[in-house]
């Protein structure tokens, strides 16, 4: 999901728009993204990946131009993660024209879902997603929102054995839904459990994230800045000097290395189609990360 309006961001990231894109080849050869594991396989998956909600529901050419740029970097950037949906207009359509046209078949690990109900319909739906995002086989298909979870799982389970996905999910974004999507966890145990949760939203870091680390499923943050509140919330203000212990060198950083401080979580996918805003995202999956000390200073921070 996309959670930086262009205009806060802009604002935090004013220094930087003069500054030419670094040299993200040699950056990552310097200092590889931080990668966790999955835990139903041990595949390693790099922590920070992309999310298109919004930024890749477009058609205007200067547009596409930079959503193509940002998918190239990003994995110039050693990243692969990139999440869609069918709920997300033509970003699946984006994705798979703007993948193919840079010829990155084989280094995307593609997660979109499914978001209808009854069975048929769920295929058709998930089969339509294949083509437009121009792969034989999804990475990850998740079950948007438990949109009709119990009927789903079944197809889901079956591409699975049958090789045609290869990690099955569930996602949600709403603390209203943590019980429901609790039970599926225990009953189902899913690969993947796609959640939000920031330093404005941190309620899932109390019962699902510590469940799906005891179950052993991924964990992918939506959400990360809580579509944008969190740049809300410090507009106007310095980036405190201690977020350097932590190697945080804008606000950005500083809200993802707080999730990807949190043991359970896999992998946050921030929305985006900026070049700068995606070459920064990806900084956070570098250096260091807070400790217990940090991320009590943080919280303290944005409460206050």
């Amino acid at each position: 999901m996309i959670d930086e309006p262009d205009s806060g961001r802009r604002i935090l990231l004013k220094a930087l728009a003069a500054v030419p894109l670094l040299n993200s080849d040699a950056m990552a050869a310097s200092q590889p993204i931080l990668t966790r594991r999955i835990p139903a396989t041990g595949e390693a998956l790099p922590a920070i990946g992309l999310g298109t909600w919004q930024s890749f529901d477009i058609s205007a050419q200067d547009d596409l131009a930079s959503a193509r740029q940002s998918l190239k970097l990003l994995v110039e950037q050693g990243a692969s993660m990139v999440d869609s949906s069918p709920m997300y207009g033509r970003s699946e359509a984006v994705l798979g024209q703007l993948a193919s046209e840079l010829g990155l078949e084989g280094k995307l690990f593609l997660a979109t879902k499914v978001w209808t109900n009854g069975r048929d319909a769920g295929i058709r739906q998930m089969e339509a997603s294949f083509r437009l995002m121009v792969t034989r086989r999804m990475d990850l298909m998740q079950i948007h929102n438990l949109v009709d979870a119990a009927t789903h799982v079944k197809t889901l389970r079956a591409w699975k054995e049958e090789g045609r996905i290869r990690y099955f999910g569930v996602t949600h974004y709403h603390s209203g839904a943590y019980g429901e999507i609790e039970r599926f966890m225990k009953a189902e145990k899913p690969d993947f459990l796609q959640i939000n949760y920031s330093l404005a939203e941190p309620q899932s870091g109390l019962r699902l994230l510590p469940l799906a680390r005891e179950l052993g499923i991924a964990v992918i943050v939506n959400r990360p800045f809580a579509e944008g509140e969190l740049f809300s919330r410090v507009r106007g203000k310095k980036l405190p000097e201690w977020a350097s212990e932590f190697d945080a060198a804008s606000w950005a950083q500083f809200f993802l290395k707080w999730i990807l401080a949190n043991p359970a979580v896999t992998c946050a996918v921030p929305g985006t189609r900026n070049p700068k805003h995606l070459q920064d995202n990806m900084a956070a999956g570098r250096g260091r990360l807070p400790d217990q000390a940090a991320l009590e200073r943080m919280s303290a921070l944005l409460r206050s």
